[in-house]
């Protein structure tokens, strides 16, 4: 087994990070067989949604500080090894968010760090009760600041500044509140759970997923006035597809559509 796992089930394909003596951490290694795996399901016209999970006890623990302190003692990496990690990380993170298809996250154990990163980054995130979520770098003398970024586009200022600054651990049903995780579910129905949402999803049109995935995120950016302005001429583009004149007409005859997908 590799340190990344895929696995396809119709149209949906599960994505497992199988590296559980480590708790999943977002080593180099892991980084680039996301960053590969992720470029080849973009162009994947059979895959309409993508589940991330963790292998073992944990979802994912952040980076891997174990290479983070070999790169501080290799004198001739410098600060440009650091940064070349951030960057690659980051390149990661925006792949997740510029994929066609939607990525739901999997979560159990913990994810912390880099790991709540990867979770806030997802378009959609299922957690089992008893989940713990924290940006706790701040505990080791290294704030969070790249979790920072996607953790606090997904709650309150306020309170992402807190965990930021506090490290301290939040569970499912407090993520659940504060916009951080879609449901919250029994660690026993977690796998069938957040498989029967990816199933959901990709019963409905891939097309128009697709384009009103990229609008979601394009569209956060803008003020209202753009934003209208914007979405207005995806909504014109998804119209002049022929699948979605047929999702209408069926609508209209009150039967099922008749896609090609």
């Amino acid at each position: 087994m590799g340190i990344l796992e895929v696995t396809q089930r119709d149209a949906v394909t599960h994505l497992t990070m199988n590296s559980p003596e480590r708790l999943n951490a977002l080593s180099d290694e892991m980084l680039a067989a996301l960053q590969e795996t992720l470029d080849q399901l973009a162009d994947d016209p059979t895959c309409r949604v993508i589940i991330i999970s963790g292998q073992g006890k944990a979802f994912c623990a952040g980076h891997d500080l174990r290479q983070m302190q070999a790169m501080r003692q290799n004198e001739d990496a410098g600060a440009s090894a650091f940064a070349d990690l951030f960057a690659r990380c980051t390149k990661v993170m925006m792949r997740i968010q510029s994929m066609p298809q939607p990525v739901i996250a999997q979560i159990h154990g913990i994810a912390t760090a880099a790991g709540c990163q990867l979770v806030a980054t997802c378009d959609m995130v299922v957690a089992a009760e008893g989940t713990r979520f924290g940006v706790n770098g701040v505990n080791i003398g290294l704030f969070c600041s790249t979790p920072m970024v996607a953790l606090s586009r997904n709650i309150a200022p306020k309170k992402a500044f807190e965990m930021l600054t506090t490290g301290d651990f939040i569970d499912a049903t407090r993520a659940e509140e504060l916009g951080l995780v879609n449901r919250v579910v029994a660690p026993e129905a977690l796998a069938t759970e957040t498989a029967a949402l990816a199933d959901q999803i990709a019963t409905k049109l891939s097309a128009a997923v697709r384009i009103g995935k990229r609008a979601f995120y394009e569209q956060l950016s803008m003020d209202t006035a753009a934003a209208y302005a914007y979405t207005g001429d995806v909504m014109v583009e998804n119209l002049r597809l022929s699948e979605t004149d047929e999702g209408m007409q069926a609508f209209i005859e009150k039967r099922a559509p008749d896609w090609d997908q």
